[in-house]
């Protein structure tokens, strides 16, 4: 099936949200039991962010939608289990996400363990069974363990529980070096997948997804301090309260928002290879530091 060009960004986003839950729902039919529906519950409410990179970096390379959704799916069961885990009372202890109860306060502490360590499994079973050449799979396998873990997101989150007992505060460098694991990795995986999938340079795509992921993790300390707590779907201004040292109590506000959006210009000039077909990655940059949630 012929490749289709690029679609504007929200709907591209819908497109391609709505193909990763037709898929997850089909794969979540297999399972029973309380910890099968709280891996259900956590994946369902988000932007599909990081999905959607998936899906449209493989596009812009020449891959469709139906050898994508599987890759697709498998980071989002990813994101899932790194926010059941983040908000275990262990952890950030939040009592909300996507504006609903936390897993582990929708069910219990062991319920949430165990469906995050099932959606981390999950995911590199998608990934493995995704039907893509070898060599391309084991890439996106081998990739994906990097930045989920103590190398990537893992890592980060380590640094960041750290951080909030150190005797004094990061500097700009170690939140940069902090959120390019605990944010930036998973993003960039995103935005990469697309070329790994065919057998193509990624470099491009990574310049990109560690540009956007940065500028996701600004905005997102933005949304902390001027954001509304029902339009972000959990607690905001947590940071400013624990004194934790962010771009924006860094920077402050005008310079953080500044400093994003001269990320996001980096990220669109790295899309330059794709002309006119990368538009809608371009869009998705863009929307980064307009949402509100």
């Amino acid at each position: 099936m012929p490749v289709p060009g690029p679609l504007p960004f929200e709907q591209a986003l819908r497109t391609a949200r709505a193909a990763v839950e037709e898929f997850l729902d089909g794969n979540f039919a297999r399972f029973d039991g309380q910890v099968a529906e709280a891996m259900a519950y956590a994946v369902k409410g988000g932007k599909g962010l990081r999905g959607f990179l998936v899906i449209e970096s493989a596009r812009v390379n020449g891959v469709a939608l139906e050898g994508a959704v599987a890759v697709a799916a498998a980071i989002e069961c990813i994101h899932a289990y790194s926010l059941v885990h983040d908000d275990l009372p262990c952890m950030d202890d939040d009592d909300l996400r996507r504006g609903q109860p936390t897993v582990h306060r929708r069910w219990d502490e062991a319920t949430a363990v165990l469906a995050g360590d099932a959606l981390q499994a999950l995911a590199f079973e998608l990934v493995a069974d995704s039907g893509l050449p070898a060599e391309a799979t084991v890439d996106l396998i081998r990739n994906l363990a990097r930045a989920s873990g103590i190398e990537g997101m893992v890592g980060g989150q380590a640094k960041d529980i750290a951080a909030e007992t150190a005797e004094t505060p990061l500097t700009l460098d170690e939140i940069i070096d902090l959120q390019a694991g605990k944010t930036g990795a998973l993003i960039t995986w995103s935005a990469s997948a697309g070329a790994w999938m065919a057998g193509e340079n990624p470099s491009f795509l990574e310049d990109y997804g560690d540009a956007l992921g940065l500028a996701f993790q600004i905005w997102d300390d933005v949304l902390d301090v001027e954001g509304d707590a029902a339009l972000v779907g959990k607690a905001v201004g947590k940071d400013a309260d624990a004194g934790k040292a962010t771009f924006v109590s860094l920077l402050g506000l005008d310079e953080a928002k500044r400093r994003a959006e001269q990320l996001v210009t980096e990220a669109c000039d790295a899309l330059s290879i794709y002309g006119d077909d990368g538009e809608c990655l371009r869009q998705a940059a863009r929307f980064v530091i307009s949402r509100q949630n």
